[in-house]
């Protein structure tokens, strides 16, 4: 049996029935050794809370269960190619593999166009959609300069 099939089916019938319940049509399981660790499915809507991505919500029940940050270790099926939010999620977890069903164009195809996202992220700050202003840099360092100090830190 090719267990990536297999894992993959799972993120889509998990997909499958959010839709069912009111939620979008993404769904995302975490593997490791072999086992599926969590699940996870899109409740944006449901929850009312933009970041409650399939991945996002996966992540994070991963994290929970595993006592730990990093998912090293860990592969991520996903229904759809991320995000750029969810993607950034990935890299943050340190998974060691992601796979996806849908690619962000078929994403693109019934609404869920998150271009625009790539778009602005290389743009000046200035010239970006969402006005962004830097407020009291002086004050902000402070905190990045006890970071440096610290030596409790955790480094992720």
């Amino acid at each position: 049996m090719d267990y990536n099939k297999k894992f993959m089916r799972k993120a889509i019938a998990l997909s499958l029935e959010n839709i069912k319940k009111g939620g979008g049509p993404f769904g995302a399981v975490i593997v490791k050794d072999g086992k599926i660790i969590a699940t996870g499915v899109n409740r944006v809507t449901a929850n009312t809370d933009p970041t409650a991505h399939a991945e996002v919500n996966v992540i994070r029940k991963a994290a929970k269960k595993l006592g730990t940050f990093d998912l090293g270790g860990c592969d991520i099926y996903t229904s759809c190619e991320p995000c750029p939010m969810c993607l950034g999620a990935v890299y943050w977890a340190h998974l060691d593999k992601m796979y996806y069903g849908n690619t962000k164009i078929d994403a693109k195809k019934i609404g869920f166009d998150d271009s625009f996202i790539y778009d602005e992220i290389d743009l000046n700050p200035n010239d970006r959609r969402v006005k962004t202003i830097q407020l009291l840099p002086e004050e902000a360092i402070v905190a990045f300069d006890e970071w440096v100090l610290s030596e409790d830190k955790v480094v992720y």
